[in-house]
């Protein structure tokens, strides 16, 4: 498995600080995915802005569809997220 770089959440500053204390308020906790994008904060941000126009706002298709088509091309492509 592949070792990637990591800002842990105690030496989190600035824009990485606050998407991790967003992370704990919306999800209770920091997840490896947001962790290994860590090193280029606006990176992280732009990616999770994607994350969020693609599977929280307004679709025709109910989220649970979304979440469900995300899981299984996830499995199809063997990745774990």
């Amino acid at each position: 498995m592949a070792w990637i770089e990591q800002v842990g959440e105690e030496e989190a500053r600035g824009l990485l600080a606050r998407i991790y204390e967003d992370a704990r308020r919306r999800a209770g906790r920091v997840w490896n995915i947001l962790r290994v994008q860590s090193l280029n904060p606006p990176q992280l941000r732009a990616s999770m802005g994607l994350y969020a126009a693609v599977m929280l706002r307004d679709s025709s298709l109910p989220r649970r569809l979304c979440e469900t088509l995300a899981v299984v091309v996830s499995r199809a492509n063997g990745c774990h997220y």
